[in-house]
């Protein structure tokens, strides 16, 4: 392929990729992109080589040529140049052909890349798209309980094997240090900085220096309270650097507070030292993960585990799975809907083989090109806007836009009996590196009056979520208030009431999606409002029906 051929692929593939905004790694399916610009690239580079290699090869030829001539001329220059011929030929040589030579050495064969290139890193990932992709790994170490190690090695339950992985570099665990070691989070910071130096240990080569690694690890421990170990770091450091100024530094000062300590400790009664042993162990099992914001995060994470779903043999044994024809709608008579009990209460309903292959490919084909920064709605502004516990992208499809979507929203209809015309449009969503949305409600709190204000419709009554594909490990939806869990199953939807039948909101929907382990998130989902459904769910005055 010629340069001018890969430009103009390249600018095709831009141009798509143009189409949506940044935040590269909030959606898998927009980083895919990504991959086909890279590999464009590659091409461009390897253009660019065999330009750079047949240059090279002529002037290759060329020096040949003349070392052999200047060899053979050179043992006799009187003779050599008696012939008329070879002192043309000569003066041709130096007058026109080595200035020629000079031009082709000179030429610049890496324009057409460097042009490609530069066209091309407009629409690059920025720093804010690494960290991003950075603290989702730190995200999943977290969530699913992962050692450095197996993160490092790329050795992911629900990996597929056939799937190429390659495995992270010294360089790659020492950045997700430093990025942590940016935010003052020590606990990761020394997670990954331990990780590079084990691989550094273990004769892997790296441009990253073993003298800064210790570096970073020492007064990470020391930030932890750790006096004993960061010390033990630093005086490893000295060795390998004994002129190292802030190690030296760092070293009388962890001394002197560690000679402090112990003078303390000497002199305390037995009591004291029990108590102070006591304290140690507190603060070492306290020592972790910075301090959050998310009270229920615990609880949270073990239900994306798997663990403490709250499913008894007495609720299991209400539960069924059966056909149903929605009280004899004419559509599902001949033809009923696959039901499944995934909770009773919340009552939370599973319908199977709601969208066909077909159909979802076709809600993708129109919402990738339009996926945009999924946004939370601020509860005291009203303002949309981007939020780090909502990693994802979102795209809102009309019905008048395709038929399928149209479809859809009246199967949505059909089952639920609800009216989807006071509805909001179909939101398809698809999750980045680690996406996931943390516990949240889906209806405005009575603290939110002008939630949905604008919309003129009252409050969200009910939820369809629509699982539009099959996610190897992690990115279950979650209930925290009650433990349940649900997984997704490409086709599947679920279904649950977000208020009572009174229009009080039933608290314990409180749900999240959990981050995605491995694979590619994509759902779609339909909000129904309270109003025109008042002769479809009449209102009851007890609050808690």
């Amino acid at each position: 392929m010629e340069l001018r051929g890969v430009c103009c692929v390249l600018l095709t593939c831009l141009f798509y990729t143009s189409s949506a905004d940044k935040d590269f790694f909030t959606s898998i399916g927009q980083m895919t992109d990504l991959l086909y610009t890279e590999k464009d690239l590659v091409t461009s580079l390897k253009d660019y080589i065999r330009a750079e290699e047949d240059k090279l090869e002529q002037v290759k030829k060329w020096a040949e040529k003349l070392d052999v001539l200047s060899a053979t001329a050179t043992q006799d220059p009187e003779g050599f140049l008696g012939h008329p011929v070879n002192a043309f030929k000569l003066m041709k040589r130096l007058n026109t052909e080595w200035g020629e030579l000079e031009l082709l050495v000179l030429k610049d064969m890496s324009d057409g890349f460097i042009s490609n290139l530069t066209i091309q890193r407009q629409y690059f990932p920025n720093d804010d798209d690494q960290t991003g992709a950075a603290k989702a790994l730190m995200r999943l170490q977290d969530t699913y309980r992962l050692d450095t190690h197996t993160i490092s090695s790329g050795e992911l339950p629900g990996t597929n094997k056939d799937v190429a992985m390659s495995p992270m570099t010294v360089e790659d665990c020492f950045e997700l240090g430093k990025i942590a070691y940016s935010d003052a989070d020590y606990y990761h910071t020394e997670l990954w900085m331990e990780q590079a130096l084990k691989q550094l240990d273990g004769g892997e080569e790296s441009s990253v220096d073993m003298v800064t690694i210790l570096d970073y690890l020492s007064y990470s421990i020391y930030q932890q309270g750790e006096l004993e170990r960061a010390l033990d770091y630093t005086k490893r450091l000295l060795k390998l650097d004994s002129a190292h100024q802030r190690a030296n530094g760092n070293l009388k000062y962890f001394e002197y507070q560690l000679a402090k300590q112990n003078k303390v400790e000497a002199e305390e009664g037995q009591k004291e030292k029990e108590k102070r042993e006591r304290e140690k162990r507190e603060a070492s099992d306290k020592k972790g993960r910075p301090t959050d914001y998310l009270p229920e995060r615990r609880k949270y994470e073990q239900l994306c585990r798997g663990e403490g779903i709250k499913m008894t043999p007495r609720r299991q044994s209400l539960m069924f799975c059966r056909y149903s024809d929605n009280n004899h709608h004419p559509l599902y008579v001949l033809g009923p809907v696959k039901q499944e009990d995934e909770w009773d209460r919340p009552r939370i309903i599973r319908y199977h083989d709601i969208l066909s292959n077909s159909e979802i490919e076709k809600v993708k084909e129109l919402a990738k090109p339009r996926l945009r920064r999924a946004t939370i709605s601020n509860p005291i502004t009203g303002v949309l806007e981007t939020a780090h516990y909502r990693i994802s992208k979102s795209a809102w499809l009309t019905a008048y836009e395709d038929p399928v979507v149209d479809k859809i929203n009246q199967r949505i209809e059909d089952i639920t009996g609800l009216n989807v015309k006071t509805a909001e449009e179909l939101q398809v969503a698809n999750y980045g590196v680690g996406g996931q949305y943390e516990p949240h409600f889906d209806f405005g709190r009575k603290d939110e009056p002008d939630a949905f204000k604008e919309l003129g419709t009252g409050n969200r009554i009910a939820t369809w979520l629509i699982y539009m594909s099959d996610v190897p490990s992690g990115g279950a939806t979650v209930f925290t208030d009650v433990g349940a869990a649900v997984w997704p199953k490409k086709g599947s939807a679920v279904f649950w009431y977000n208020l009572f039948a009174s229009g009080e909101g039933d608290y314990s929907t409180r749900h999240a999606a959990c981050p995605v382990l491995v694979g590619n998130k994509w759902v779609s989902n339909k909000w129904m409002h309270e109003r025109g459904q008042e002769f479809r769910r009449r209102c009851t005055l007890n609050e808690s029906e």
